[in-house]
């Protein structure tokens, strides 16, 4: 389990401050980035001159390890709240993070609280700082200074969400890995499992596009795969890091996060370096499902190896939280269609209920589980990754009468302007960059495979074997073959008056190879109704 050490992440507090000109000079240790302008027109970012020379705080003690993997994510209220984490590999004294706006500079300060966990492999402590940034102004850019004592600061820029309804951009994608050599048990040097060029390339597309905030669906680096578990998780935030200085990176927990040894359920490493606006009282659960808004789009964020049948991870863990999860994504569902602020309901997740790959294929559990609450509650967009390849469904609700595998029923053929009134479209995004691509592997009969069960124990390769089931995939709406890698971008129309159609507008890139440029495979447009416009 993650133990905690140091002074609350809830300490805010004024600071003698930093001048404009010092924090301009500071933003020039983020590099160019911490000004980027949108390439691709989609995002909110606003460029800052950096003229001024880097500000180098006075080191207290000698020899610090240095801020590595800065990060950003959400608090409860990402209009109001930012968390800044980063990771060192010794103890520090006096984490802090210095921040404000650029026309006050920093002017305000949080004490970051530690936490760590002991790798189960190689017996190595991991400290991780997280200082939780409250009552901020939504809808506002500042700059920000993480830093403890005998270091050099390092720096970052966001911007809130907006208050209400406003136009934003957000962008996703599962399935990473990160870029990497490793020493192999053998004192080799080895290219780490599932590692490509693509898992740097898709951090600078996301950058070109430059969301408000970007989801990561699961599999993240893959580290139960390597020899070095805590490298791999450094060079994933070290990658990562060029974005998620800027902008909120929120992650879903896929099966490749469960490690074997980090915690009872192998998701310690995973719930110590991040902080996420969980409200699950149980420390063994914490951070594993959460929900956010932003304008009018309430966010759900599952970790399904609790309700698929597929044993996936290092430690098979299906049914670990008795039912809570569920009850959660109820209670979510419901309040976020009984609301009249959130027009947009949007539920990221690893583990698909749609598939027409012969790769993993679809998981039962889920859609006995998940599906019923979707239909109920009207969902409008599951995101996924776990196939890696990209495919989206019609819009469906409810099932074919009589299928074995609960077979999503398609309620329209539209797939250039959908209304998610009538049903919700899923969206597998599972190109973020690993090896071991499964555009390849579609069928081509019009089928899909699904999983129907689990052995009761184990195989020879300690996983449980699972039994599919073919079925007519009806529920097929758009499929990339020919190209592996990509991410999604969703820019929101948020309508202009009461009961108005509000749209989102998707865009899904290409991360082409060799060179990583990016090229549109296709646009198309979710619609529904705004919830302000009829009683309640």
């Amino acid at each position: 389990m993650a133990t905690q050490t140091g002074t609350s992440d809830e300490s805010t507090k004024s600071s003698e401050g930093v001048s404009r000109r010092h924090a301009l000079g500071l933003l020039g240790t983020a590099g160019a980035g911490a000004a980027v302008t949108p390439l691709l027109g989609a995002g909110t970012a606003q460029a800052a001159p950096l003229a001024a020379p880097a500000l180098h705080l006075t080191a207290d003690s000698a020899g610090a390890p240095p801020v590595q993997g800065l990060h950003l994510t959400f608090g409860a209220d990402p209009r109001t709240q930012m968390t800044v984490s980063w990771i060192t590999d010794r103890p520090v004294t006096r984490p802090v993070v210095h921040y404000g706006t650029l026309e006050h500079g920093f002017g305000s300060s949080a004490d970051a609280r530690t936490v760590t966990y002991v790798d189960g492999t190689s017996s190595r402590t991991v400290y991780v700082h997280h200082a939780s940034l409250n009552r901020l102004t939504p809808g506002t850019d500042y700059v920000y200074l993480a830093t403890h004592e005998g270091t050099t600061p390092d720096s970052g820029t966001f911007r809130t969400a907006p208050r209400g309804r406003k136009p934003f951009t957000f962008t996703s994608f599962g399935d990473q890995s990160a870029p990497q050599v490793t020493w192999a048990a053998d004192g080799k040097v080895a290219l780490d499992a599932n590692s490509t060029p693509a898992t740097k390339d898709i951090v600078t597309g996301i950058e070109q596009v430059a969301p408000l905030f970007h989801l990561l669906n699961g599999d993240l680096c893959y580290a139960n795969l390597d020899v070095d578990r805590v490298r791999t998780w450094n060079n994933f935030f070290t990658n990562n890091t060029r974005s998620a200085r800027f902008r909120p990176w929120m992650p879903a927990a896929g099966n490749h996060e469960i490690e074997k040894a980090n915690g009872p359920l192998g998701l310690g490493a995973y719930q110590t370096y991040f902080t996420l606006p969980s409200t699950e009282t149980d420390a063994e659960l914490a951070g594993l499902w959460y929900a956010f808004t932003v304008g009018s789009v309430r966010v759900i964020v599952l970790q399904n190896d609790d309700n698929c049948l597929q044993d996936g991870g290092d430690v098979y863990i299906s049914g670990y939280s008795g039912g809570r999860q569920l009850a959660f994504l109820e209670k979510e569902l419901k309040a976020a269609r009984s609301s009249g602020d959130v027009d947009w309901v949007v539920v990221a997740m690893h583990q698909v209920m749609i598939s027409s790959s012969d790769a993993n294929g679809a998981d039962l559990g889920l859609r006995q589980k998940y599906g019923p609450l979707f239909d109920r509650y009207g969902v409008d967009l599951v995101l996924c990754g776990h196939e890696h390849n990209y495919e989206r469904s019609l819009a469906v609700r409810g099932v074919v009468t009589g299928s074995e595998t609960l077979t999503p029923r398609p309620v329209s053929q539209a797939t250039d302007s959908i209304d998610t009134g009538l049903g919700t479209v899923h969206m597998i995004l599972g190109g973020g960059g690993v090896s071991g691509t499964t555009n390849e592997k579609f069928f081509t009969d019009g089928t899909a495979k699904v999983i129907t069960a689990v052995s009761a124990a184990p195989g020879s390769n300690g996983k449980r074997t699972s039994t599919y089931t073919k079925e007519e995939a009806v529920w097929t709406g758009v499929r990339d073959i020919e190209h592996p890698y990509g991410f999604a971008a969703f820019t929101v129309d948020p309508g202009r008056h009461a009961g108005d159609t509000t749209r989102m507008h998707v865009t899904y890139y290409n991360v082409n190879k060799p060179n990583g440029d990016l090229s549109v495979f296709e646009t198309f447009t979710l619609h529904r109704r705004r919830s302000d416009g009829h009683s309640r």
